[in-house]
């Protein structure tokens, strides 16, 4: 039986109702044809996590993704990464996240594009992932395990599901040289729902899953935002609301004081 306790956390924090309408709303008010929307259009708007959709691009690079790819998106939300890997990248690609809005948001937002028949959505917990074994070519994540504590399993669930040689690629932030990291954060009011690692801490968990490491960047510069907050149509902002003023000066400090870094990853499964 799946373990439901992530799930349940994931959409009591994370989940908003009616934020497809929102989106949809926003980008009619900023002139966008919701009937001819491109990945460029929504990227404000789908791409949640540091540095936006030149991250993504960026990791896409550094995992050298062909066409034809079968990638499996972990926590991948409403979906921004998955569009881009599709559309500019040629993948195909499942998208598997716990927060049900978030996947009904990414389905809506797929279908309007007609991208339908090349991403694919599932409601699920990363850490028990409803797929068989060996199914996928590359599992890929972007700031989606800093509210998991149990990141042994969670490696070992992507080692699981890729077929032997498959790729990792990873976005995430980790804890820096100084300590502890200053709350609230995007992804938690305090400790008790934050479990970031070290980078050395990290690659150890990764090559004990059985991976080898192929690239390591960190990336903590160009994911950090600059200027005075999120834009009034950005997906933060439309989750977060007004909390997101919150998290602008810990997150500063975070950064600034070396206690939090943000990195990118790729690895073979051996």
């Amino acid at each position: 039986m799946a373990d439901e306790t992530p799930n349940r956390a994931a959409n009591e924090y994370w989940g908003r109702a009616g934020l497809a309408q929102a989106m949809l709303d926003g980008l009619a008010a900023t002139g966008k044809n919701l009937d001819a929307l491109t990945i460029d259009d929504l990227a404000s708007l789908d791409q949640f996590h540091g540095g936006g959709k030149a991250a993504t691009q960026r990791l896409a690079r550094l995992a050298e993704l062909v066409p034809g790819t079968k990638v499996l998106d972990v926590g991948g939300g409403v979906g921004g990464p998955a569009r881009t890997l599709v559309v500019e990248y040629g993948c195909q690609v499942t998208l598997v996240d716990p927060t049900e809005t978030y996947v009904q948001v990414s389905e809506t937002l797929t279908e309007r594009m007609g991208l339908s028949d090349r991403l694919t959505h599932r409601i699920g917990s990363a850490l028990d992932l409803p797929f068989e074994d060996g199914l996928f070519d590359v599992v890929w994540t972007q700031n989606s395990g800093m509210n998991i504590a149990d990141k042994e399993r969670l490696y070992a669930e992507f080692a699981r599901v890729l077929r032997p040689g498959g790729r990792l690629a990873i976005q995430e932030p980790m804890a820096g040289p100084v300590q502890p990291i200053i709350f609230p954060v995007m992804w938690a009011q305090d400790a008790s729902t934050s479990f970031l690692r070290s980078p050395a801490e990290m690659r150890a968990v990764i090559v004990a899953a059985g991976f080898r490491v192929r690239a390591w960047d960190d990336v903590t510069v160009e994911t950090t935002p600059t200027g005075p907050g999120a834009a009034a149509n950005s997906v933060q902002k439309l989750v977060m609301g007004d909390r997101l003023q919150t998290f602008s000066e810990p997150n500063r400090r975070n950064i600034e004081e070396h206690r939090m870094v943000n990195v990118q990853a790729v690895f073979d499964l051996m």
